[in-house]
């Protein structure tokens, strides 16, 4: 990432510099924050509906309240932060998720909290495409942006992980409200911080926005994710899942048709076509997919199974924490040695031979050990796909472009981590024929699925992805 002077004078740092440094901290501290958000409120549920009287059947919306905004305005904003100014969105957005985090701490009625997360939502739906083109234009392609995307990927993945731990803590040792509280100090100190040493990123002649494409695609969008959500609490076959989901896909079509006559279309469709975005993007959703619904299955294994309670199922997944970390810090070197597509088809390897390694557990507690064992090393590999996703779905492109590709790569993690946990959770109930034996049954035929999953994924980078993509970058 360079200075605000190294970005006017139009170099680019070959090292990391103190300052340049603090940039990065500033950016990754603000993606780990919404990160954690994402899985923070998990434990917390049934504790924030009975303190605030939600009706058990309406419990779901605190998350999918957030799902919907987060995945279906990710592409817009990202879009925006491009015509606008990435630090514009960047900290406006740290605004809005410290003010809303405030609201839903202080809520006292279901309608003030619901309201709270849709605007958490949004706020994550804008900072996170602005963070991580902040992030790909201040470093060229090569070794310092690989570092900074593994860093980044890590921090993501091991927030989510944090999350769940986090929020258990909170909710046992001090209260669900501070699960919200948590978000305000970051924000603030962020936001201190950050206008010094970021230089705002923009084009010097702005088109207009592409107001039809941008209202089809995210009313499309948040239809599907919609769909899924209703998917995993009613099942696939309901009208509620269903007529979301084709409302969803009739939209997406209208707005592919839309994109195709525009002058200035939000998403060109030359970049959509471009290899490297599209499989890159393909292989980061079943990379998010995998491991977030992963997490969910084996938390039933934990507290159904063995017996854990919440918060002891929830600290168990700090090896695979580590895990996601040690991969981050081990993907860059084998991206710059490798090159993205053999370090993420080596990644998809590793987690396909861990996943399927969890088909081994059994209904003693001495099966910990291989849980603890294949979710570290499956970590791992995850996290070399998901770093090479990002590095791979964001090169060759030029930096006006970095907000659209960002933006993609974004909702790819957002509707990934939305779909994988209703999908395998509707594979795990219609395999479960009844109560003990019959849930680890259930259990072991979605795991099953899910590193066929991986296999797939990985099959169908290393055949369309093939060599390693250019370094050099249109303009």
């Amino acid at each position: 990432m360079s200075t605000i002077a190294e970005q006017r004078a139009g170099t680019a740092p070959a090292v990391l510099t103190p300052r340049l440094r603090l940039v990065l901290v500033v950016l990754l501290a603000a993606q780990f924050m919404l990160a954690v958000d994402f899985s923070i409120l998990n434990v917390a549920l049934p504790v924030i509906g009975a303190g605030l009287g939600f009706p058990l059947a309406h419990l779901q919306w605190i998350g999918t309240a957030f799902a919907l905004c987060a995945a279906g305005f990710t592409l817009l904003f990202g879009r925006v932060a491009d015509l606008y100014g990435r630090r514009r969105l960047f900290l406006g957005g740290l605004v809005v998720l410290g003010a809303a985090s405030l609201a839903g701490g202080l809520a006292q009625s279901p309608e003030v909290l619901i309201a709270a997360r849709v605007f958490q939502g949004l706020a994550t739906a804008a900072v996170t495409p602005a963070g991580l083109s902040l992030l790909t234009t201040s470093f060229p392609e090569g070794p310092l942006r690989e570092k900074a995307l593994g860093l980044n990927g890590a921090l993501m993945s091991a927030g989510f992980t944090t999350g769940a731990i986090l929020g258990g803590l909170l909710t046992d040792l001090l209260s669900w409200r501070w699960s919200f509280f948590i978000n305000v100090p970051v924000a603030v100190a962020v936001l201190l911080v950050a206008p010094s040493v970021i230089a705002e990123s923009r084009p010097a002649k702005r088109p207009k926005l592409d107001v039809p494409g941008a209202v089809t695609v995210t009313l499309g969008l948040l239809a599907v994710v919609l769909g899924l959500t209703q998917a995993g609490e009613h099942g696939w076959g309901s009208p509620a899942a269903l007529l979301p989901l084709a409302a969803g896909a009739l939209l997406l079509i209208a707005f592919g048709a839309v994109e195709r006559r525009v002058p200035a279309p939000l998403v060109p469709l030359g970049v959509l076509g471009r290899r490297t975005v599209a499989w890159g993007n393909a292989a980061g959703l079943i990379a998010f997919v995998t491991e977030t619904s992963l997490v969910f299955l084996l938390t039933l294994y934990l507290q159904k199974v063995l017996g854990f309670s919440p918060l002891a199922a929830g600290l168990s997944f700090g090896v695979l924490g580590v895990g996601t970390v040690v991969g981050g810090a081990l993907a860059p070197r084998v991206i710059g040695r490798a090159g993205a597509t053999p370090a993420l088809v080596a990644g998809g390897l590793v987690q396909t031979v861990f996943t399927a390694a969890l088909l081994g557990l059994g209904t003693g507690r001495s099966s910990l050990w291989l849980l603890l064992t294949a979710t570290f090393a499956g970590g791992v590999g995850n996290m070399l796909v998901i770093v090479g996703f990002m590095v791979t779905a964001t090169s060759g492109l030029a930096d006006r472009e970095q907000g659209l590709a960002t933006g993609l790569a974004t909702m790819t993690q957002q509707v990934g981590i939305t779909l994988g946990t209703p999908v395998m959770s509707a594979v795990a109930t219609a395999a479960m024929s009844g109560a003990g034996a019959g849930v680890l049954a259930g259990l072991k035929t979605a795991i099953g699925v899910n590193a066929g999953l991986v296999l797939l994924g990985t099959l169908a980078s290393a055949l369309f992805l093939g060599r390693r993509p250019s370094r050099k970058v249109r303009q």
